[in-house]
């Protein structure tokens, strides 16, 4: 039976049974990660940061601020930890993709996380100035795989309003403008034809990225408190794009995690 058929659902969306439990858990993969590596039960910081570019990580690696989180025993990536003005923050890097954030956040919050922001690069839509600035993003659209094993159907994600209300203030903080607004999940970004360009720009769309949807159905659907922020750094590699500024863009997004983490704490 062929996608198009009528009368039939896609497999993404059939068979999910939302209110049913996971018959693997992010606790039982941790549990046999720590015996087979014999590792400590140690918790991750409260507040972690995923760094799909990388950059963030790079950047403290290079200023010696960087170690080891003792008690990350996930199978498929590195945890740092650092410190900023005397709180702790845990932070992996790389975790590209809608599929592979949600599962990092799964196992972090399984580890003691109790915000997490994800800060990732992304493609200008809907001009809001010349890049790079930052986009809190309120809601993404659901164009990736992942949000659809978490939430029923619906067009977008959307962020927690009470947690975007709770920290709307320290935006001001960082070190580039932040706007606020949609962006557009996507699973393919080699594949935003200029005709799904033009349509995401009529919705409003301001920027194009790979995790928001993803993570918002993720802490919806578990309540976890999940904040993502779009850094508009090109214009789909049109000319002179993918320029971040100072340490390719990781002391203003440091500056900006810092100011939300404080607001959140309060």
């Amino acid at each position: 039976m062929t996608v198009g058929t009528p009368g039939r659902l896609p497999p993404i969306l059939r068979d999910k049974h939302y209110g049913a439990p996971s018959a693997f858990t992010p606790e039982s993969l941790l549990r046999e990660a720590r015996r087979q590596k014999n590792l400590p039960q140690a918790a991750v910081p409260e507040v972690c940061i995923l760094d799909p570019d990388g950059d963030i990580v790079r950047h403290l690696r290079a200023a010696g601020r960087a170690r080891r989180a003792a008690g990350w025993a996930c199978y498929h990536s590195e945890m740092d930890s650092f410190e900023q003005d005397g709180r702790e923050y845990g932070i992996v890097g790389c975790a590209v993709g809608a599929s592979y954030a949600v599962l990092v956040a799964e196992q972090m919050f399984a580890s003691g996380c109790r915000l997490l922001i994800s800060i990732t690069s992304s493609g200008q839509i809907t001009a809001q100035g010349p890049p790079p600035y930052f986009i809190l993003i309120e809601r993404a659209l659901r164009d990736e795989g992942t949000s659809y094993h978490y939430l029923p159907a619906s067009t977008y994600a959307e962020a927690d309003p009470a947690l975007i209300a709770g920290v709307s203030a320290a935006l001001s903080s960082a070190g580039e403008p932040v706007e606020r607004g949609t962006t557009w999940t996507t699973d393919a970004p080699y594949r935003e034809t200029g005709p799904a360009i033009e349509a995401a720009r009529a919705q409003g769309i301001l920027a194009v990225e790979m995790e928001a949807a993803a993570l918002y159905a993720f802490a919806r659907a578990r309540g976890k408190a999940v904040l993502c922020f779009a850094h508009v750094t090109n214009q789909m590699g049109q000319a002179g794009d993918f320029e971040k500024g100072e340490a390719n863009g990781a002391m203003v997004s440091l500056a900006l995690v810092h100011a939300i983490a404080k607001a959140w704490a309060r």
